[in-house]
């Protein structure tokens, strides 16, 4: 019978290790709004609402796909009974409800008061997050729908800010769209250990070019910009090798890699110091990812 849901499995059920990348996603809206970190009123409440967000999505994510990990994952929480999927669909909706509330308060009575266009910003990244949980493992485009999913952070964190959003938040969003886009569009093939069509991994070099673009006109970047070329190549490599275990390791690598970009577009908005900042973030990810699974 399930049984109450323990430490080791909420954890896993979260994927919590992968949160760092969540926070710094936070970090470089706020600075890409024009905005600052230093502001607990305003930053503290998005970090906690956007950690409800990505927490309650994988949530749900396990409960929806539960009948599939029952044949190719039976040892996950739900499907070797450890918990009940109906408790994990509960947790997972209650958590995208208690972000929205966070966001509500922070837009109306907290320190953002810039209205309602943050909660309608987080109300449509709840709606891409249980469409992409709900309908992902056959859909062509859920690539598109889980990079919708990260750069709906960037916009309503962006947007409890400042409004309307600034050009540079509009490209860092596109941008860590096409990044998602790559990376979901591998770890999809995890399962098969291969790759089997290399051309969506296109995607993954906009955010190259563009940060050599940020670079040319601010050279501090390249010191931001190098590290995280070097690493995506590092886990492209992988993806061409296709040795058993690369594929899944590719996929924690460049979900590692969201806080290199996020530190990339923070040093291109003049802000180094920050930047430095979603650097700790990788390597914290990359801590976590050796406790918890990051997929």
């Amino acid at each position: 019978m399930p049984r109450l849901l323990n430490w080791s499995d909420a954890l896993k059920l979260g994927r919590v290790s992968n949160l760092p990348t969540v926070w710094t996603n936070t970090l470089a809206a706020v600075v890409l709004a024009g905005g600052t970190a230093a502001d607990p009123g305003v930053f503290l409440p998005l970090l906690l609402a956007m950690t409800l967000f990505y927490v309650g999505g994988m949530y749900l994510n396990d409960a929806f796909d539960a009948e599939i990990d029952a044949r190719q994952r039976p040892e996950r929480a739900i499907p070797s009974g450890r918990v009940a999927r109906s408790t994990v669909f509960a947790l997972g909706f209650a958590m995208l409800a208690a972000g929205v509330a966070v966001v509500l308060w922070l837009s109306t009575a907290g320190s953002g008061r810039t209205g309602f266009l943050p909660v309608l910003a987080a109300l449509g990244l709840c709606a891409a997050i249980v469409f992409y949980d709900w309908y992902h493992k056959t859909n062509p485009l859920s690539p598109v729908v889980m990079g919708l999913c990260r750069a709906l952070v960037y916009v309503t964190a962006g947007l409890a800010v400042a409004a309307p959003l600034p050009d540079a938040l509009l490209a860092g969003a596109l941008l860590l769209l096409c990044y998602l886009i790559g990376l979901t569009y591998t770890a999809k093939q995890e399962n098969l250990g291969e790759v089997k069509n290399l051309w969506p991994l296109l995607f993954l070099a906009a955010p190259v070019v563009y940060g050599a673009m940020l670079a040319a006109g601010r050279p501090v970047a390249v010191a931001f910009l190098l590290p995280f070329a070097a690493w995506l190549l590092w886990a492209l490599h992988l993806v061409r090798r296709r040795a058993p275990g690369d594929i899944p390791r590719a996929v924690v690598s460049m979900l590692a890699g969201i806080c290199l970009f996020d530190a990339l577009v923070i040093a291109g908005a003049g802000r180094p110091e920050l930047a430095i900042v979603a650097v700790l973030g990788f390597g914290l990810t990359l801590l976590l990812q050796r406790y918890v699974p990051g997929t």
